[in-house]
């Protein structure tokens, strides 16, 4: 599969630069540019990739472009490759994000290295599974106001039942900075806030809907009861400028849950943030 990719990412690198550039410019200021597609036929090795391709343009033009109003859209996250494959009842869904636009080279391949990883892992995955087993991966722009860029991505596992994931990445796309959840606070004491806020919301939540289940009660043996978040806990800003806690499913919930997320009050943390740059 690493050989057919590379190639295909070759071919996606040596695109021209579209002769009718500035028609190009003047329709991107009255509409949402069109994404053009290039599907490549399945091979036995590995599964259709289709690319999703922007302008191509030098870093110069590009520069140029991201200070037009409407432009701005052609360089942030698009689909990379999506691989589609079956092969009796085992089946590979997936969709691979990509970063583009930002000045940052460092940052945006790191990124986009860490979400090609992540399909190569899926791929590997697929291809020693027998039986029933599916995975597929998909993502959308969950934010993307006041410079903050808030991705999701959700991974699905089915084998018998099923397992789901979310990833985030948030992006301060004005200073070209990686957003972690340490890097919002002073220091780690917004473990503890952030744990016994949840935990609230959790009981509150119970109390209110017979039909929603958290394990924090120790009596709920034999599963691990909720204490703590982690250090790194995944997490995204909303469009409100609210912090937002993820967790897999089965982490804190039974799976019929599936993955859940807590808002953050910005009250309850705003003595601790390091400013209000991000969280309003």
């Amino acid at each position: 599969m690493n050989k057919k990719l590379h190639e295909l990412r070759e071919e996606y690198k040596n695109i021209p630069i579209p002769v009718e550039l500035d028609k190009l410019v003047t329709e991107a200021l009255h509409e949402k540019p069109k994404k053009k597609r290039f599907v490549w036929p399945m091979t036995s090795v590995a599964a259709a990739t289709v690319f999703v391709a922007s302008v191509n343009l030098s870093p110069a033009a590009a520069d140029t472009l991201s200070k037009i109003p409407g432009v701005k859209e052609l360089v942030e996250v698009v689909t990379f490759e999506e691989v589609h494959d079956g092969k009796g009842t085992t089946k590979i869904d997936v969709a691979t994000p990509k970063v583009s636009g930002l000045e940052n080279q460092t940052l945006e391949n790191n990124i986009n290295a860490d979400y090609q990883a992540t399909t190569e892992k899926l791929y590997q995955e697929y291809k020693q599974q027998k039986g029933h087993f599916a995975v597929a991966s998909d993502y959308k722009t969950i934010t993307d106001h006041h410079g903050i860029l808030s991705i999701e991505q959700t991974i699905l596992h089915v084998q018998a039942s099923g397992y789901e994931q979310k990833r985030y990445v948030t992006l301060d796309t004005k200073n070209e900075a990686l957003i972690t959840l340490p890097s919002l606070f002073k220091d780690t004491s917004y473990i503890e806030v952030i744990s016994e806020e949840i935990i609230r919301q959790m009981h509150a939540q119970m109390k209110a809907d017979d039909n929603k289940i958290y394990f924090v009660n120790p009596e709920q043996e034999p599963v691990d009861v909720f204490k703590s978040i982690h250090k790194n806990q995944q997490f995204y800003i909303n469009d409100k400028g609210k912090l937002v806690i993820s967790f897999d499913e089965y982490d804190v919930a039974p799976g019929y849950m599936g993955a859940v997320q807590f808002v953050i009050p910005t009250k309850v943390i705003q003595s601790i943030l390091v400013g209000d740059r991000y969280i309003r």
